[in-house]
Protein backbone atom coordinates (compact mmCIF):
# COMPACT_ATOMS: atom_id res chain seq x y z
CA UNK A 1 0.00 0.00 0.00
CA UNK A 2 1.09 3.37 -0.86
CA UNK A 3 0.96 5.78 2.18
CA UNK A 4 -2.03 8.46 1.26
CA UNK A 5 -0.02 11.60 2.13
CA UNK A 6 -1.45 14.92 3.35
CA UNK A 7 -1.81 17.76 0.93
CA UNK A 8 1.30 20.27 0.64
CA UNK A 9 -0.19 23.70 1.67
CA UNK A 10 -0.51 26.70 -1.01
CA UNK A 11 3.48 28.04 -1.27
CA UNK A 12 3.05 31.29 -0.24
CA UNK A 13 0.36 30.63 3.13
CA UNK A 14 1.91 32.68 6.29
CA UNK A 15 3.29 35.12 3.92
CA UNK A 16 1.38 38.88 4.36
CA UNK A 17 1.83 40.97 1.56
CA UNK A 18 0.34 44.96 1.59
CA UNK A 19 -0.38 46.65 -1.67
CA UNK A 20 -0.10 50.76 -2.60
CA UNK A 21 -1.74 49.36 -6.21
CA UNK A 22 -3.58 50.77 -8.94
CA UNK A 23 -4.69 49.57 -12.27
CA UNK A 24 -3.19 46.28 -13.72
CA UNK A 25 0.86 45.92 -13.63
CA UNK A 26 0.40 45.68 -9.22
CA UNK A 27 -2.62 44.53 -9.02
CA UNK A 28 -2.09 41.55 -11.47
CA UNK A 29 1.41 40.86 -9.33
CA UNK A 30 -0.46 40.61 -6.07
CA UNK A 31 -3.07 38.62 -7.08
CA UNK A 32 -0.81 35.69 -8.40
CA UNK A 33 0.67 36.28 -4.92
CA UNK A 34 -2.84 35.91 -3.70
CA UNK A 35 -3.51 32.56 -5.33
CA UNK A 36 -0.23 30.87 -4.23
CA UNK A 37 -1.84 31.55 -0.15
CA UNK A 38 -0.61 34.73 0.32
CA UNK A 39 -2.33 37.45 2.63
CA UNK A 40 -2.80 40.45 0.20
CA UNK A 41 -3.93 43.77 1.81
CA UNK A 42 -5.10 46.29 -1.01
CA UNK A 43 -4.58 49.96 0.26
CA UNK A 44 -7.14 52.01 -1.87
CA UNK A 45 -8.08 55.39 -2.33
CA UNK A 46 -11.03 56.82 -0.64
CA UNK A 47 -12.17 58.68 -3.50
CA UNK A 48 -13.76 55.94 -5.43
CA UNK A 49 -10.38 53.17 -4.74
CA UNK A 50 -8.44 51.85 -7.19
CA UNK A 51 -9.17 53.47 -10.84
CA UNK A 52 -9.26 50.37 -12.69
CA UNK A 53 -13.01 49.92 -10.30
CA UNK A 54 -14.35 52.44 -13.01
CA UNK A 55 -12.72 51.36 -16.27
CA UNK A 56 -16.73 50.11 -17.31
CA UNK A 57 -18.90 47.48 -15.59
CA UNK A 58 -19.39 44.50 -17.59
CA UNK A 59 -18.64 42.02 -14.59
CA UNK A 60 -22.67 42.28 -13.38
CA UNK A 61 -21.66 45.72 -12.69
CA UNK A 62 -18.14 45.84 -11.70
CA UNK A 63 -15.57 46.40 -13.62
CA UNK A 64 -13.56 43.66 -15.91
CA UNK A 65 -9.99 45.08 -15.38
CA UNK A 66 -10.77 44.81 -11.51
CA UNK A 67 -12.60 41.28 -11.26
CA UNK A 68 -9.48 40.16 -13.19
CA UNK A 69 -6.65 41.35 -11.17
CA UNK A 70 -7.96 41.44 -7.54
CA UNK A 71 -9.66 38.60 -6.66
CA UNK A 72 -8.45 37.12 -2.62
CA UNK A 73 -7.57 40.27 -1.59
CA UNK A 74 -8.59 42.76 1.87
CA UNK A 75 -9.69 46.00 1.00
CA UNK A 76 -8.68 49.39 3.15
CA UNK A 77 -9.25 52.54 1.78
CA UNK A 78 -7.41 55.51 3.21
CA UNK A 79 -6.47 59.01 2.79
CA UNK A 80 -2.40 58.52 2.57
CA UNK A 81 -2.16 62.20 2.33
CA UNK A 82 -3.32 62.41 5.51
CA UNK A 83 -0.51 61.71 8.10
CA UNK A 84 -3.11 59.54 10.21
CA UNK A 85 -3.91 57.46 7.28
CA UNK A 86 -0.07 57.40 6.12
CA UNK A 87 0.22 55.95 9.81
CA UNK A 88 -1.94 53.26 9.34
CA UNK A 89 -0.80 51.93 6.05
CA UNK A 90 3.49 51.92 8.24
CA UNK A 91 1.68 50.01 11.02
CA UNK A 92 0.36 47.33 7.87
CA UNK A 93 3.81 47.24 6.88
CA UNK A 94 5.43 46.58 9.88
CA UNK A 95 3.69 43.17 10.31
CA UNK A 96 4.27 42.53 6.54
CA UNK A 97 6.46 40.46 4.67
CA UNK A 98 5.95 41.79 0.97
CA UNK A 99 5.26 45.52 0.21
CA UNK A 100 4.43 46.61 -3.65
CA UNK A 101 3.58 49.72 -5.54
CA UNK A 102 2.69 51.24 -8.16
CA UNK A 103 2.14 54.93 -7.87
CA UNK A 104 2.86 57.63 -10.22
CA UNK A 105 6.56 58.15 -10.44
CA UNK A 106 7.80 59.91 -7.48
CA UNK A 107 4.93 60.03 -5.13
CA UNK A 108 5.95 56.66 -3.19
CA UNK A 109 9.51 58.33 -2.30
CA UNK A 110 7.48 61.48 -1.08
CA UNK A 111 5.21 59.34 1.15
CA UNK A 112 8.46 57.67 2.44
CA UNK A 113 6.63 54.30 1.01
CA UNK A 114 9.57 53.32 -1.97
CA UNK A 115 11.27 50.11 -1.46
CA UNK A 116 14.98 51.45 -0.57
CA UNK A 117 13.29 53.82 2.43
CA UNK A 118 11.54 50.94 3.78
CA UNK A 119 13.71 47.86 3.35
CA UNK A 120 16.23 50.71 5.04
CA UNK A 121 14.26 50.36 8.03
CA UNK A 122 13.68 46.70 7.98
CA UNK A 123 15.81 44.68 6.25
CA UNK A 124 13.46 41.51 6.35
CA UNK A 125 11.52 43.21 3.83
CA UNK A 126 10.70 42.56 0.80
CA UNK A 127 9.30 45.65 -1.68
CA UNK A 128 8.57 46.11 -4.79
CA UNK A 129 8.94 49.81 -6.89
CA UNK A 130 6.93 49.13 -10.33
CA UNK A 131 7.44 52.08 -12.59
CA UNK A 132 6.74 53.13 -15.96
CA UNK A 133 10.35 53.39 -17.46
CA UNK A 134 12.47 52.90 -13.77
CA UNK A 135 13.16 55.41 -11.02
CA UNK A 136 16.42 57.34 -13.36
CA UNK A 137 16.96 58.33 -16.66
CA UNK A 138 15.58 60.92 -19.24
CA UNK A 139 12.10 59.14 -19.47
CA UNK A 140 11.52 58.54 -15.30
CA UNK A 141 9.11 61.37 -15.03
CA UNK A 142 6.96 60.10 -18.38
CA UNK A 143 3.58 58.51 -18.21
CA UNK A 144 3.62 55.33 -18.48
CA UNK A 145 0.67 54.22 -19.56
CA UNK A 146 0.37 50.36 -21.30
CA UNK A 147 -0.51 51.37 -24.93
CA UNK A 148 2.45 54.00 -24.79
CA UNK A 149 5.12 51.36 -23.62
CA UNK A 150 3.93 48.93 -26.00
CA UNK A 151 5.08 51.88 -28.50
CA UNK A 152 8.00 52.79 -26.96
CA UNK A 153 9.32 48.86 -26.30
CA UNK A 154 8.59 48.47 -30.13
CA UNK A 155 5.90 45.97 -29.59
CA UNK A 156 3.62 47.91 -31.85
CA UNK A 157 5.96 48.09 -34.88
CA UNK A 158 6.05 44.21 -35.40
CA UNK A 159 2.62 43.72 -34.49
CA UNK A 160 -0.44 44.49 -37.37
CA UNK A 161 -0.74 44.34 -40.76
CA UNK A 162 1.84 46.32 -43.34
CA UNK A 163 -0.08 49.41 -43.78
CA UNK A 164 -1.36 49.50 -40.24
CA UNK A 165 0.37 48.96 -37.01
CA UNK A 166 -1.68 48.25 -34.08
CA UNK A 167 -1.26 47.59 -30.31
CA UNK A 168 -1.77 44.39 -28.66
CA UNK A 169 -5.16 43.33 -27.63
CA UNK A 170 -4.32 42.59 -23.90
CA UNK A 171 -2.75 45.17 -21.91
CA UNK A 172 1.02 43.36 -22.60
CA UNK A 173 3.15 46.27 -21.07
CA UNK A 174 1.35 45.80 -17.27
CA UNK A 175 1.18 41.88 -17.88
CA UNK A 176 5.02 41.75 -18.34
CA UNK A 177 5.84 43.96 -15.34
CA UNK A 178 3.51 41.93 -13.16
CA UNK A 179 5.03 38.74 -14.29
CA UNK A 180 8.58 39.89 -13.11
CA UNK A 181 7.69 42.06 -10.14
CA UNK A 182 5.77 38.49 -9.19
CA UNK A 183 8.79 36.58 -10.00
CA UNK A 184 11.14 39.06 -8.38
CA UNK A 185 8.86 38.18 -4.96
CA UNK A 186 9.17 34.65 -4.99
CA UNK A 187 12.93 34.78 -5.71
CA UNK A 188 13.40 37.49 -2.86
CA UNK A 189 11.72 35.25 -0.84
CA UNK A 190 13.49 32.57 -1.04
CA UNK A 191 17.21 34.76 -0.93
CA UNK A 192 15.40 35.87 2.64
CA UNK A 193 15.09 32.08 3.51
CA UNK A 194 18.74 31.58 2.98
CA UNK A 195 19.85 34.77 4.26
CA UNK A 196 17.43 36.18 6.12
CA UNK A 197 17.27 39.60 4.43
CA UNK A 198 14.94 40.72 1.65
CA UNK A 199 15.91 43.75 -0.55
CA UNK A 200 14.33 45.70 -3.02
CA UNK A 201 12.37 45.06 -5.74
CA UNK A 202 12.42 47.50 -9.14
CA UNK A 203 10.62 46.75 -12.33
CA UNK A 204 9.89 48.82 -14.97
CA UNK A 205 7.28 47.93 -17.92
CA UNK A 206 9.38 49.18 -20.09
CA UNK A 207 12.20 47.24 -19.08
CA UNK A 208 10.29 43.97 -18.99
CA UNK A 209 7.88 44.30 -22.25
CA UNK A 210 11.70 45.54 -23.75
CA UNK A 211 12.86 41.85 -22.55
CA UNK A 212 9.50 40.44 -24.64
CA UNK A 213 10.56 41.53 -27.75
CA UNK A 214 12.96 38.73 -27.99
CA UNK A 215 14.08 37.58 -31.00
CA UNK A 216 12.61 40.98 -33.27
CA UNK A 217 15.07 42.85 -30.95
CA UNK A 218 18.09 40.97 -31.34
CA UNK A 219 17.40 39.91 -35.21
CA UNK A 220 17.48 43.62 -35.46
CA UNK A 221 20.63 44.17 -33.34
CA UNK A 222 22.66 41.97 -34.42
CA UNK A 223 22.78 42.54 -38.53
CA UNK A 224 19.33 41.76 -39.52
CA UNK A 225 16.44 43.89 -40.94
CA UNK A 226 13.02 44.72 -38.68
CA UNK A 227 11.02 41.53 -38.95
CA UNK A 228 8.00 43.11 -41.44
CA UNK A 229 4.73 43.68 -39.85
CA UNK A 230 2.47 40.36 -41.83
CA UNK A 231 -0.65 40.33 -39.93
CA UNK A 232 -1.57 36.38 -39.05
CA UNK A 233 1.44 35.80 -41.40
CA UNK A 234 4.68 34.67 -40.86
CA UNK A 235 7.19 37.14 -42.52
CA UNK A 236 9.70 33.69 -43.62
CA UNK A 237 7.16 31.01 -43.74
CA UNK A 238 4.56 30.01 -45.80
CA UNK A 239 1.84 28.64 -45.83
CA UNK A 240 1.74 30.01 -42.26
CA UNK A 241 -2.27 32.38 -42.16
CA UNK A 242 -5.61 31.95 -41.09
CA UNK A 243 -7.91 31.16 -44.32
CA UNK A 244 -11.74 31.53 -44.19
CA UNK A 245 -13.79 28.31 -44.50
CA UNK A 246 -17.37 27.90 -45.39
CA UNK A 247 -19.35 28.47 -42.61
CA UNK A 248 -17.46 31.51 -41.72
CA UNK A 249 -15.06 30.19 -39.31
CA UNK A 250 -11.00 30.90 -39.81
CA UNK A 251 -8.27 28.69 -39.44
CA UNK A 252 -5.32 29.09 -38.86
CA UNK A 253 -2.50 26.68 -40.50
CA UNK A 254 1.31 25.91 -40.46
CA UNK A 255 3.35 24.37 -42.71
CA UNK A 256 7.09 24.25 -41.17
CA UNK A 257 9.14 22.03 -43.64
CA UNK A 258 8.65 21.08 -47.24
CA UNK A 259 7.24 17.37 -45.80
CA UNK A 260 4.80 18.84 -44.55
CA UNK A 261 3.95 20.74 -47.33
CA UNK A 262 3.86 17.62 -49.18
CA UNK A 263 1.48 15.91 -46.92
CA UNK A 264 -0.90 19.06 -46.85
CA UNK A 265 -0.69 18.74 -51.00
CA UNK A 266 -1.73 15.51 -50.92
CA UNK A 267 -4.06 14.93 -47.87
CA UNK A 268 -5.92 18.70 -47.44
CA UNK A 269 -5.55 20.16 -50.73
CA UNK A 270 -6.23 17.30 -53.05
CA UNK A 271 -3.19 18.49 -55.15
CA UNK A 272 -0.94 15.89 -55.17
CA UNK A 273 1.30 16.99 -58.17
CA UNK A 274 1.78 20.35 -55.68
CA UNK A 275 4.17 18.58 -53.63
CA UNK A 276 7.32 18.74 -55.86
CA UNK A 277 6.13 21.25 -57.98
CA UNK A 278 9.21 23.48 -57.62
CA UNK A 279 7.11 26.78 -57.35
CA UNK A 280 5.97 25.24 -54.34
CA UNK A 281 8.08 22.37 -53.18
CA UNK A 282 10.50 24.52 -50.84
CA UNK A 283 9.67 26.74 -48.50
CA UNK A 284 11.35 29.64 -50.19
CA UNK A 285 10.13 28.78 -53.25
CA UNK A 286 6.68 29.08 -51.34
CA UNK A 287 7.71 32.46 -50.23
CA UNK A 288 8.44 33.37 -53.48
CA UNK A 289 5.03 32.98 -54.67
CA UNK A 290 3.35 33.57 -51.47
CA UNK A 291 0.44 34.67 -52.72
CA UNK A 292 -0.26 31.80 -55.33
CA UNK A 293 0.44 29.69 -52.71
CA UNK A 294 -1.90 30.99 -50.07
CA UNK A 295 -4.53 31.59 -52.74
CA UNK A 296 -4.34 27.55 -53.31
CA UNK A 297 -4.96 26.87 -49.88
CA UNK A 298 -7.35 29.26 -49.21
CA UNK A 299 -9.53 27.63 -52.08
CA UNK A 300 -8.98 24.22 -50.72
CA UNK A 301 -10.23 24.91 -46.84
CA UNK A 302 -13.37 27.17 -48.27
CA UNK A 303 -14.93 24.37 -49.36
CA UNK A 304 -14.91 22.76 -45.77
CA UNK A 305 -16.85 24.00 -43.06
CA UNK A 306 -14.39 24.54 -39.97
CA UNK A 307 -14.82 21.33 -38.22
CA UNK A 308 -13.67 19.33 -41.79
CA UNK A 309 -10.93 21.65 -42.41
CA UNK A 310 -9.55 21.15 -38.75
CA UNK A 311 -10.02 17.48 -39.16
CA UNK A 312 -8.54 17.07 -42.24
CA UNK A 313 -5.71 19.11 -41.31
CA UNK A 314 -5.07 17.40 -38.03
CA UNK A 315 -5.10 13.77 -40.18
CA UNK A 316 -2.23 15.27 -42.67
CA UNK A 317 0.05 16.13 -39.56
CA UNK A 318 -0.85 20.23 -40.04
CA UNK A 319 -0.23 22.44 -37.55
CA UNK A 320 -3.48 24.29 -37.38
CA UNK A 321 -5.79 26.21 -34.86
CA UNK A 322 -9.42 27.81 -34.83
CA UNK A 323 -9.40 31.15 -34.56
CA UNK A 324 -11.19 31.94 -31.63
CA UNK A 325 -13.11 34.64 -30.35
CA UNK A 326 -13.23 35.77 -26.96
CA UNK A 327 -16.35 34.37 -26.25
CA UNK A 328 -15.08 30.80 -27.83
CA UNK A 329 -12.40 30.92 -25.70
CA UNK A 330 -14.47 30.74 -22.16
CA UNK A 331 -16.43 27.45 -23.79
CA UNK A 332 -13.00 26.31 -25.12
CA UNK A 333 -13.37 22.44 -24.73
CA UNK A 334 -9.89 21.90 -23.66
CA UNK A 335 -10.71 24.78 -20.49
CA UNK A 336 -13.75 22.39 -19.81
CA UNK A 337 -11.98 18.97 -20.07
CA UNK A 338 -8.98 20.15 -17.67
CA UNK A 339 -12.18 21.73 -15.04
CA UNK A 340 -10.00 25.06 -15.07
CA UNK A 341 -13.00 27.40 -14.49
CA UNK A 342 -13.86 28.43 -11.13
CA UNK A 343 -16.38 30.92 -9.16
CA UNK A 344 -15.54 33.46 -7.19
CA UNK A 345 -17.37 35.57 -4.82
CA UNK A 346 -18.04 39.08 -5.39
CA UNK A 347 -20.24 42.24 -4.26
CA UNK A 348 -22.49 41.19 -7.18
CA UNK A 349 -22.08 37.68 -6.62
CA UNK A 350 -20.44 34.73 -8.04
CA UNK A 351 -18.47 35.35 -11.10
CA UNK A 352 -16.73 33.08 -13.33
CA UNK A 353 -12.78 32.72 -13.19
CA UNK A 354 -10.02 30.39 -14.76
CA UNK A 355 -7.76 28.81 -12.12
CA UNK A 356 -4.29 30.34 -12.35
CA UNK A 357 -1.89 28.52 -14.73
CA UNK A 358 0.52 26.95 -12.24
CA UNK A 359 -0.60 24.03 -10.97
CA UNK A 360 0.95 22.42 -7.96
CA UNK A 361 -0.41 18.62 -8.45
CA UNK A 362 -0.32 17.10 -4.65
CA UNK A 363 -1.16 20.74 -2.76
CA UNK A 364 -3.73 22.65 -2.12
CA UNK A 365 -5.63 24.20 -4.92
CA UNK A 366 -5.00 27.91 -5.47
CA UNK A 367 -6.85 29.84 -2.87
CA UNK A 368 -9.43 31.86 -5.63
CA UNK A 369 -11.20 34.16 -3.00
CA UNK A 370 -13.86 36.72 -3.43
CA UNK A 371 -13.36 40.20 -5.13
CA UNK A 372 -13.39 42.84 -2.75
CA UNK A 373 -15.99 45.88 -2.07
CA UNK A 374 -14.22 49.13 -1.67
CA UNK A 375 -12.77 49.54 1.93
CA UNK A 376 -14.63 46.16 2.99
CA UNK A 377 -12.19 45.05 5.20
CA UNK A 378 -11.17 48.26 6.94
CA UNK A 379 -12.59 48.42 9.84
CA UNK A 380 -11.20 44.90 10.64
CA UNK A 381 -8.04 45.77 9.28
CA UNK A 382 -7.91 49.04 11.79
CA UNK A 383 -9.04 47.19 14.56
CA UNK A 384 -6.13 44.40 13.86
CA UNK A 385 -2.96 47.21 14.10
CA UNK A 386 -4.46 48.63 17.46
CA UNK A 387 -6.95 50.51 16.80
CA UNK A 388 -9.96 51.29 19.20
CA UNK A 389 -13.20 51.50 18.29
CA UNK A 390 -13.23 55.59 19.03
CA UNK A 391 -10.31 56.10 16.74
CA UNK A 392 -11.84 54.21 14.04
CA UNK A 393 -14.62 56.34 14.30
CA UNK A 394 -12.64 59.56 13.93
CA UNK A 395 -10.99 58.26 11.12
CA UNK A 396 -13.94 57.46 9.16
CA UNK A 397 -15.96 60.94 10.41
CA UNK A 398 -13.12 63.30 9.12
CA UNK A 399 -12.35 61.22 5.74
CA UNK A 400 -9.30 59.55 6.39
CA UNK A 401 -10.84 56.07 5.69
CA UNK A 402 -13.93 54.50 4.59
Amino acid sequence: MIPRMEPLPLPLEGITVVAVEQAVAAPFATRQLADLGARVVKVERIDGGDFARGYDTAAGGLASHFVWCNRGKESIALDLKDPRGLDVVRRLVADADVFVQNLAQGAAARLGLDAATLCAADPRLIAVDISGYGAFGPYAGKRAYDMLVQCEAGLVSVTGTAEQPVKAGIPAADIAAAMYAFSGVLAALVRRGKTGRGGPVEVSMLEALAEWMGHPLHHAMHGGTPPARTGLAHAVIAPYDAYPTADGGRVLLSVQNDREWRRLAEQVLLRPELAHDPAYATNAARVEHREHTDELVGKALAALVTDEAVARLEAAGIACARLRDVREVAEHPQLAARDRWREVGSPVGPLRALLPPITLPGGDSARMGPVPALGEHTGALLRAVGMTDDEIAALRRDGVAA
